[in-house]
């Protein structure tokens, strides 16, 4: 059974929010909060939350520094920003300090339940048009499931290469990849910056959107 904390400080939309959620998965549990003290009060409390659905403009969040804060406090625990914000630098932001996915509080039902299960299967959900915006910047069209990085690229990683960036395609911060793979940060960061050089992106978005449909697994295995 799922467990998810709705954190928004509007009771209406996390009505609306909570009705989603349980026309998919009806026998979850829900918690609720309305500013960042209270999320991080429940995060402590229930550390094994399968979910955290986080409005950035809700008191206490101070633009970014309350997701900042709630990675920080809690690596393990998935949070995915449902907000209002249109400026795609803060939404693509989102995804480099943590957040596994972001839904626009405009996206249908339908969009929102298929952002729900993309997130709970591992992966990162973006908007598609923030999608296309990364991984086509000269204007041609690409297909949602051509890979933009060529096999040969992918095997000039290193099996731990291949493993921090299986992370950052799942979501993690450096700080939750430090964990999970029992290693420094600092180690984690150096991998970053070789996995972008090996693979010729800026940043880790473009790393994390040209993985989208990748089986890890296959090169994991050589």
């Amino acid at each position: 059974m799922y467990k998810f904390l709705v954190a928004d400080d509007h009771p209406l939309f996390r009505d609306a929010l909570i009705s989603v959620i349980r026309g998919r998965y009806e026998e979850c549990e829900i918690l609720q909060s309305e500013d960042i003290e209270r999320t991080l009060v429940l995060a402590d409390e229930h550390s094994e939350l399968d979910l955290i659905l986080l409005d950035l403009n809700m008191p206490g969040m101070a633009g970014l520094k309350g997701l900042l804060e709630l990675r920080n406090q809690h690596p393990t625990i998935p949070i995915a920003i449902i907000s209002a914000e249109t400026n795609k630098q803060i939404i693509l932001q989102t995804i480099a300090y943590g957040a596994v996915g972001f839904i626009a509080k405009s996206a249908s039902r339908e969009k929102m339940r298929e952002a729900f299960e993309q997130i709970l299967d591992g992966h990162v959900y973006l908007p598609a048009d923030i999608i296309r915006a990364e991984s086509d910047k000269d204007g041609s069209p690409r297909r949602k499931d051509d890979p933009q990085f060529s096999p040969e690229m992918l095997h000039t990683l290193t099996r731990r290469q291949l493993l921090v960036l299986k992370s950052m395609a799942q979501g993690s911060a450096n700080k939750q990849i430090a964990y999970e793979l029992s290693i420094s940060e600092t180690t984690v960061k150096s991998h970053v910056s070789a996995i972008l050089k090996k693979l010729g992106v800026h940043n880790r978005i473009q790393a994390v959107v040209g993985v989208t449909n990748i089986d890890f697994d296959r090169y994991l295995k050589r």
